[in-house]
């Protein structure tokens, strides 16, 4: 990309270091560089009002008097907008780690590199800049609708899942699919859950929804095996639901009902909720289990997993995070953690789920660690029953 119109602010300690990396901006195509050689000048650049707004600045960890800790905590608190690229000599595994503070602050972290900084290195993360959103492209808000709203749409049949596939990594063949709630609203089209989930949580009342996507997946189920596309179905599924005494004897009548068999039917419950010792908690996951539904620990790595617990609950499947996949194939550490949930599953004899593959070396990084099915926008994003046996026939081609 053209960064010549870009101010590049260059924050490092040691002047040949801070040189070359000035002149490796040049050579890439930047016309506007500042120079610091510590932190409290480089707080200044941001606070001076006659300084041309920087757009991206490369900060040495090793600063003096202020280090890059301490300035990025401090331009996070000043709302600062600009992209960041972080040096340092440490580790590439501390480096990681630097990353992740820095996102944690709210920065949109171009990338962290461990020295020698190489102009191929520093060009390939300048390559992803994009200026930064205003406020209200940042955080779009949608419309908002009052519980007894949400409830004339559930009736009204408006609620509805869309499918994403769900990929073996060894065949590429399409082993399942995972529904996703979307309210296909008469006024405002199809609203995701960031427009109903809050709802029905505060009133306590998530289960009518979950009600709404089982009846209306275990259907569509029904109706993509009679198209000769015996699919297996994952539905999220709260802790509040399963808790109700009824539950066992009304999914029995719903796949009933629809003539489904409990092996094509999955439940993706998160490991927050799962990971219990609740005894009659457990005794319901047990029974799920034994009546031949799936059961998908979802989220995996985001919760505070007990191994012996882990081990005791009877999952079928085991749903990693997304934040542990996108990006593992070009960061070690990531890798390194996603390596060792994989080698979890595959230790307690459970299939592994990656979720968030995004791109193609996500994906081939995956079948080579031994990951058993992935799902993410590379492969497709969720779409309407309909549109799912175009999709398939046109996946089929390719594999």
């Amino acid at each position: 990309m053209d960064i010549a119109h870009l101010h590049f602010l260059v924050a490092e300690a040691d002047p040949s270091q801070r040189a070359a990396l000035v002149e490796m901006l040049g050579q890439l195509g930047a016309s506007q560089v500042t120079e610091v050689p510590d932190g409290h000048t480089a707080l200044r650049c941001f606070q001076d009002s006659f300084t041309p707004t920087v757009d991206v600045a490369i900060i040495d960890i090793a600063l003096p008097g202020m280090d890059g800790l301490e300035l990025i905590r401090t331009l996070a608190g000043m709302k600062c907008r600009a992209r960041l690229i972080v040096i340092g000599s440490q580790p590439a595994s501390l480096m990681f780690s630097v990353e992740t503070m820095a996102q944690a602050y709210g920065f949109d972290l171009l990338g962290a590199i461990a020295r020698p900084v190489s102009a191929s290195r520093l060009g390939a993360l300048l390559a992803h800049y994009a200026p930064p959103l205003a406020p209200a492209e940042r955080e779009p808000k949608g419309p908002t609708f009052s519980f007894s709203e949400i409830g004339i749409g559930l009736q009204a049949r408006q609620f509805e899942p869309f499918f994403q596939p769900k990929i073996e990594l060894e065949t590429g063949q399409v082993k399942g699919l995972e529904a996703f709630a979307r309210w296909r609203h008469p006024e405002h089209g199809v609203l995701g859950p960031a427009a109903f989930i809050d709802a029905l949580e505060q009133n306590n009342r998530i289960d009518f929804l979950d009600w709404s996507m089982i009846e209306k997946s275990v259907e569509h189920c029904r109706g993509f095996h009679d198209m000769g596309i015996p699919i297996s179905i994952s539905i999220n599924l709260a802790p509040e639901t399963l808790a109700h005494p009824a539950f066992m004897q009304q999914i029995a009548a719903c796949v009933g009902r629809h003539r489904v068999l409990p092996d094509y039917i999955t439940f993706e419950m998160p490991e927050s909720s799962v990971l219990t010792t609740d005894p009659s908690f457990v005794e319901r996951l047990v029974r799920l289990r034994m009546a031949g539904y799936g059961l998908a620990i979802d989220d995996y790595g985001t919760g505070r997993s007990n191994l012996q617990l882990l081990a005791r609950i009877p999952f079928s499947e085991l749903k990693i995070d997304r934040s542990f996949v996108d990006g593992a194939s070009k960061k070690r550490a990531l890798g390194t953690v996603l390596s060792s949930c994989l080698g979890l599953a595959k230790s307690l004899d459970r299939m592994s789920v990656a979720v968030g593959v995004e791109t193609k070396e996500d994906w081939d990084f995956l079948q080579g660690l031994g990951c058993t099915y992935a799902q993410g926008y590379h492969i497709a994003s969720p779409m309407e029953a309909s549109a799912f046996p175009g999709w398939l026939e046109e996946w089929r081609q390719f594999f």
